[in-house]
Protein backbone atom coordinates (compact mmCIF):
# COMPACT_ATOMS: atom_id res chain seq x y z
CA UNK A 1 0.00 0.00 0.00
CA UNK A 2 1.51 3.60 -0.98
CA UNK A 3 1.53 5.97 1.98
CA UNK A 4 -0.10 9.53 1.38
CA UNK A 5 0.22 12.10 4.10
CA UNK A 6 -1.39 14.83 2.44
CA UNK A 7 -5.21 16.07 2.73
CA UNK A 8 -8.29 14.48 0.58
CA UNK A 9 -11.43 16.62 0.43
CA UNK A 10 -14.67 14.77 -0.82
CA UNK A 11 -17.21 16.71 -2.88
CA UNK A 12 -15.06 20.12 -3.04
CA UNK A 13 -16.77 23.28 -4.90
CA UNK A 14 -14.08 24.20 -7.24
CA UNK A 15 -15.67 27.83 -7.54
CA UNK A 16 -13.25 28.23 -4.22
CA UNK A 17 -10.32 27.37 -6.49
CA UNK A 18 -10.88 29.18 -9.91
CA UNK A 19 -10.48 33.24 -10.21
CA UNK A 20 -13.33 33.31 -11.88
CA UNK A 21 -15.49 31.67 -8.58
CA UNK A 22 -17.63 29.16 -10.55
CA UNK A 23 -17.67 25.83 -11.01
CA UNK A 24 -19.58 22.65 -9.79
CA UNK A 25 -18.13 19.73 -7.36
CA UNK A 26 -15.25 18.06 -7.93
CA UNK A 27 -15.49 14.00 -6.38
CA UNK A 28 -12.25 14.73 -4.70
CA UNK A 29 -9.68 17.21 -4.66
CA UNK A 30 -6.01 16.58 -2.46
CA UNK A 31 -3.87 18.81 -1.11
CA UNK A 32 -0.18 17.51 -1.23
CA UNK A 33 2.35 17.52 1.32
CA UNK A 34 5.24 17.80 -1.02
CA UNK A 35 6.98 16.41 -4.05
CA UNK A 36 6.99 13.01 -2.90
CA UNK A 37 3.76 12.93 -1.72
CA UNK A 38 2.05 14.02 -5.53
CA UNK A 39 3.81 10.97 -6.51
CA UNK A 40 2.75 8.95 -3.75
CA UNK A 41 -0.79 9.77 -4.33
CA UNK A 42 -0.22 9.28 -8.30
CA UNK A 43 0.72 6.02 -7.56
CA UNK A 44 -2.12 5.41 -5.18
CA UNK A 45 -4.88 6.22 -7.92
CA UNK A 46 -6.80 3.71 -10.12
CA UNK A 47 -4.69 4.00 -13.32
CA UNK A 48 -8.39 5.15 -15.03
CA UNK A 49 -9.04 8.22 -12.91
CA UNK A 50 -8.81 11.14 -14.76
CA UNK A 51 -6.67 13.78 -12.75
CA UNK A 52 -6.39 17.37 -12.86
CA UNK A 53 -3.24 19.42 -11.66
CA UNK A 54 -5.20 23.27 -10.44
CA UNK A 55 -2.90 26.09 -9.03
CA UNK A 56 -4.65 29.08 -8.49
CA UNK A 57 -7.57 28.34 -11.13
CA UNK A 58 -6.34 31.78 -12.57
CA UNK A 59 -6.68 30.68 -15.91
CA UNK A 60 -9.33 28.00 -15.89
CA UNK A 61 -13.20 27.28 -16.08
CA UNK A 62 -14.77 24.41 -14.08
CA UNK A 63 -18.14 23.91 -16.06
CA UNK A 64 -21.29 24.02 -13.35
CA UNK A 65 -21.62 20.23 -13.42
CA UNK A 66 -18.40 19.79 -11.58
CA UNK A 67 -15.49 17.48 -12.22
CA UNK A 68 -15.33 13.94 -12.10
CA UNK A 69 -12.15 12.18 -11.07
CA UNK A 70 -9.58 14.10 -8.81
CA UNK A 71 -8.31 17.23 -8.48
CA UNK A 72 -5.01 18.11 -6.71
CA UNK A 73 -4.50 21.67 -5.34
CA UNK A 74 -0.78 22.90 -5.81
CA UNK A 75 -1.27 26.56 -4.62
CA UNK A 76 0.59 26.57 -1.61
CA UNK A 77 0.85 23.17 -0.84
CA UNK A 78 4.47 22.82 -3.10
CA UNK A 79 5.76 26.16 -2.04
CA UNK A 80 9.21 25.56 -1.59
CA UNK A 81 12.09 28.48 -3.07
CA UNK A 82 15.45 29.45 -2.98
CA UNK A 83 18.82 30.02 -4.81
CA UNK A 84 20.06 26.51 -5.96
CA UNK A 85 23.50 26.50 -7.52
CA UNK A 86 23.09 30.00 -8.76
CA UNK A 87 19.81 29.34 -10.01
CA UNK A 88 16.43 30.29 -8.50
CA UNK A 89 14.63 27.21 -7.74
CA UNK A 90 10.53 27.50 -6.96
CA UNK A 91 8.28 24.74 -6.71
CA UNK A 92 5.40 25.11 -8.93
CA UNK A 93 2.70 26.00 -6.35
CA UNK A 94 4.63 29.05 -5.61
CA UNK A 95 3.21 32.25 -7.34
CA UNK A 96 4.67 33.98 -10.05
CA UNK A 97 4.36 37.01 -8.07
CA UNK A 98 6.36 35.85 -5.39
CA UNK A 99 9.20 34.61 -7.75
CA UNK A 100 9.33 38.50 -9.21
CA UNK A 101 10.30 39.50 -6.04
CA UNK A 102 12.00 37.19 -4.84
CA UNK A 103 14.52 37.32 -7.77
CA UNK A 104 14.76 41.24 -7.00
CA UNK A 105 15.57 40.57 -3.34
CA UNK A 106 18.52 38.44 -4.50
CA UNK A 107 20.01 40.86 -7.06
CA UNK A 108 18.58 39.04 -10.08
CA UNK A 109 16.91 40.68 -13.13
CA UNK A 110 14.60 38.91 -15.68
CA UNK A 111 11.80 37.67 -13.94
CA UNK A 112 10.46 40.91 -13.05
CA UNK A 113 7.43 40.21 -15.65
CA UNK A 114 6.28 37.50 -13.40
CA UNK A 115 4.67 39.94 -11.03
CA UNK A 116 2.05 40.66 -13.94
CA UNK A 117 0.64 37.28 -14.14
CA UNK A 118 -1.67 36.24 -11.29
CA UNK A 119 -0.91 32.38 -11.50
CA UNK A 120 1.40 29.49 -10.06
CA UNK A 121 4.69 28.56 -11.25
CA UNK A 122 3.26 25.37 -12.19
CA UNK A 123 0.23 27.20 -15.07
CA UNK A 124 3.12 29.52 -16.09
CA UNK A 125 5.26 26.63 -17.21
CA UNK A 126 2.25 24.84 -18.48
CA UNK A 127 0.79 27.95 -20.57
CA UNK A 128 4.68 29.64 -21.27
CA UNK A 129 2.35 32.75 -19.48
CA UNK A 130 3.87 35.51 -20.21
CA UNK A 131 3.13 39.79 -20.47
CA UNK A 132 5.02 42.67 -21.40
CA UNK A 133 6.78 41.12 -24.18
CA UNK A 134 8.40 38.64 -21.82
CA UNK A 135 7.40 34.65 -21.43
CA UNK A 136 8.23 32.21 -18.69
CA UNK A 137 10.54 30.04 -20.83
CA UNK A 138 12.56 32.79 -21.71
CA UNK A 139 14.15 32.25 -18.38
CA UNK A 140 13.72 28.58 -17.55
CA UNK A 141 17.04 26.03 -17.37
CA UNK A 142 15.23 22.77 -16.50
CA UNK A 143 12.10 21.39 -14.80
CA UNK A 144 11.04 18.98 -12.68
CA UNK A 145 7.81 16.67 -13.84
CA UNK A 146 5.89 13.83 -12.29
CA UNK A 147 3.84 11.73 -14.84
CA UNK A 148 0.55 9.27 -14.15
CA UNK A 149 2.57 6.65 -12.69
CA UNK A 150 3.90 9.00 -10.00
CA UNK A 151 7.42 9.17 -11.55
CA UNK A 152 9.45 12.05 -10.48
CA UNK A 153 11.83 13.38 -13.83
CA UNK A 154 14.17 16.17 -14.41
CA UNK A 155 14.19 17.24 -17.82
CA UNK A 156 16.00 19.89 -19.81
CA UNK A 157 14.41 23.20 -21.26
CA UNK A 158 15.11 21.52 -24.85
CA UNK A 159 13.50 18.56 -24.49
CA UNK A 160 10.58 20.95 -25.08
CA UNK A 161 9.23 23.00 -27.89
CA UNK A 162 7.66 25.66 -26.71
CA UNK A 163 5.77 29.01 -28.39
CA UNK A 164 3.27 32.03 -27.74
CA UNK A 165 1.08 30.51 -24.91
CA UNK A 166 1.58 26.45 -25.87
CA UNK A 167 4.04 24.01 -25.16
CA UNK A 168 4.44 20.48 -26.44
CA UNK A 169 5.11 18.04 -23.27
CA UNK A 170 4.29 14.81 -22.94
CA UNK A 171 1.05 12.97 -22.14
CA UNK A 172 -0.37 12.73 -18.67
CA UNK A 173 2.84 14.23 -16.89
CA UNK A 174 2.86 17.56 -14.91
CA UNK A 175 5.42 20.51 -13.20
CA UNK A 176 6.30 19.92 -10.49
CA UNK A 177 9.29 22.84 -10.19
CA UNK A 178 11.37 24.48 -12.40
CA UNK A 179 15.17 26.47 -12.53
CA UNK A 180 15.58 29.90 -13.40
CA UNK A 181 18.56 31.67 -15.58
CA UNK A 182 18.32 34.86 -14.07
CA UNK A 183 21.68 37.06 -14.40
CA UNK A 184 22.75 39.47 -11.24
CA UNK A 185 21.00 42.58 -11.45
CA UNK A 186 20.37 45.89 -9.27
CA UNK A 187 17.90 44.71 -6.65
CA UNK A 188 16.39 48.63 -6.86
CA UNK A 189 16.03 48.89 -10.67
CA UNK A 190 14.20 45.39 -10.44
CA UNK A 191 12.30 46.22 -7.70
CA UNK A 192 11.21 49.21 -9.69
CA UNK A 193 10.16 47.87 -12.84
CA UNK A 194 8.19 45.53 -10.61
CA UNK A 195 6.40 48.26 -9.42
CA UNK A 196 5.45 50.27 -12.52
CA UNK A 197 4.43 47.02 -14.17
CA UNK A 198 1.65 46.50 -11.33
CA UNK A 199 0.54 50.34 -11.38
CA UNK A 200 0.17 49.46 -15.39
CA UNK A 201 -1.74 46.34 -14.79
CA UNK A 202 -4.02 48.10 -12.04
CA UNK A 203 -4.50 51.07 -14.42
CA UNK A 204 -5.56 48.38 -17.70
CA UNK A 205 -7.05 45.41 -16.25
CA UNK A 206 -10.19 44.75 -14.10
CA UNK A 207 -8.71 43.73 -10.93
CA UNK A 208 -11.72 44.27 -8.83
CA UNK A 209 -14.16 41.71 -10.06
CA UNK A 210 -12.92 38.24 -10.62
CA UNK A 211 -12.08 37.31 -14.08
CA UNK A 212 -9.40 34.85 -15.18
CA UNK A 213 -6.74 37.40 -17.16
CA UNK A 214 -6.90 37.03 -20.87
CA UNK A 215 -9.77 35.23 -22.61
CA UNK A 216 -7.71 34.94 -25.53
CA UNK A 217 -4.67 34.66 -27.34
CA UNK A 218 -3.35 37.87 -29.35
CA UNK A 219 -3.66 36.53 -33.27
CA UNK A 220 -0.23 37.33 -35.26
CA UNK A 221 0.46 41.29 -35.70
CA UNK A 222 -2.98 41.82 -34.09
CA UNK A 223 -4.37 41.99 -30.19
CA UNK A 224 -7.64 39.91 -29.44
CA UNK A 225 -8.77 43.19 -26.98
CA UNK A 226 -8.38 45.83 -30.62
CA UNK A 227 -10.38 42.95 -32.10
CA UNK A 228 -12.97 42.13 -29.45
CA UNK A 229 -13.71 46.28 -28.72
CA UNK A 230 -13.73 47.17 -32.39
CA UNK A 231 -16.50 44.34 -32.93
CA UNK A 232 -18.50 46.34 -30.45
CA UNK A 233 -18.50 43.99 -27.42
CA UNK A 234 -16.69 45.86 -25.26
CA UNK A 235 -19.61 45.83 -21.84
CA UNK A 236 -21.49 43.07 -23.73
CA UNK A 237 -23.14 41.14 -20.87
CA UNK A 238 -24.62 37.62 -20.96
CA UNK A 239 -26.28 36.52 -17.34
CA UNK A 240 -23.81 37.67 -14.77
CA UNK A 241 -20.39 37.19 -17.44
CA UNK A 242 -19.62 40.61 -18.92
CA UNK A 243 -16.83 41.59 -21.41
CA UNK A 244 -14.71 44.11 -18.86
CA UNK A 245 -15.41 47.28 -19.88
CA UNK A 246 -11.86 48.21 -19.04
CA UNK A 247 -10.08 45.71 -20.82
CA UNK A 248 -11.81 43.90 -23.94
CA UNK A 249 -10.00 40.33 -23.50
CA UNK A 250 -11.38 39.89 -20.38
CA UNK A 251 -14.37 38.49 -19.12
CA UNK A 252 -15.45 39.52 -15.66
CA UNK A 253 -18.09 37.79 -13.15
CA UNK A 254 -20.12 40.63 -12.21
CA UNK A 255 -21.49 38.73 -9.27
CA UNK A 256 -24.35 36.15 -10.28
CA UNK A 257 -22.50 34.02 -13.35
CA UNK A 258 -22.26 30.54 -13.58
CA UNK A 259 -19.92 28.80 -15.64
CA UNK A 260 -22.23 28.52 -19.04
CA UNK A 261 -22.64 32.19 -18.47
CA UNK A 262 -18.63 32.48 -19.45
CA UNK A 263 -18.70 29.79 -21.75
CA UNK A 264 -21.23 30.87 -23.94
CA UNK A 265 -19.95 34.40 -23.73
CA UNK A 266 -16.75 33.07 -24.80
CA UNK A 267 -18.40 31.67 -27.83
CA UNK A 268 -20.24 34.65 -28.90
CA UNK A 269 -16.69 36.69 -28.89
CA UNK A 270 -15.26 33.95 -31.07
CA UNK A 271 -18.31 34.37 -33.68
CA UNK A 272 -18.59 37.88 -33.42
CA UNK A 273 -15.48 38.31 -34.53
CA UNK A 274 -14.87 35.38 -36.72
CA UNK A 275 -17.83 37.22 -38.70
CA UNK A 276 -16.33 40.73 -38.94
CA UNK A 277 -12.92 40.12 -39.61
CA UNK A 278 -12.56 36.36 -40.19
CA UNK A 279 -10.43 35.60 -37.63
CA UNK A 280 -10.45 32.45 -35.42
CA UNK A 281 -9.25 33.68 -31.69
CA UNK A 282 -7.81 31.13 -29.69
CA UNK A 283 -8.96 30.40 -26.26
CA UNK A 284 -6.28 31.06 -23.97
CA UNK A 285 -8.60 29.77 -20.81
CA UNK A 286 -8.65 25.82 -20.56
CA UNK A 287 -12.28 24.55 -19.58
CA UNK A 288 -12.83 21.38 -17.66
CA UNK A 289 -15.71 19.45 -16.16
CA UNK A 290 -19.27 18.70 -16.91
CA UNK A 291 -21.93 20.50 -18.17
CA UNK A 292 -24.83 21.06 -15.43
Amino acid sequence: MVLTQGTLLMNEPMARYTSWRVGGIADKAYVPAGLEDVAAFLQSLDKDEPVYFVGLGSNLLVRDGGVRGTVILMHNALADMGMVDNKLYAESGVTCSKVAKFSAKQHRHGAEFLAGIPGTIGGALAMNAGCYDAETWDVVNKVMTVDRQGVIRSRNKSEYRVSYRHVEMPAEEWFLAAWFDLPEGDMNEAERKIKALLVKRLATQPLNLPNAGSTFRNPEGDYAARLIEASGLKGYVMGGAQVSEKHANFIVNLGTATALDIELLIRHMQETVMDKFGIALQQEVRVIGEYA
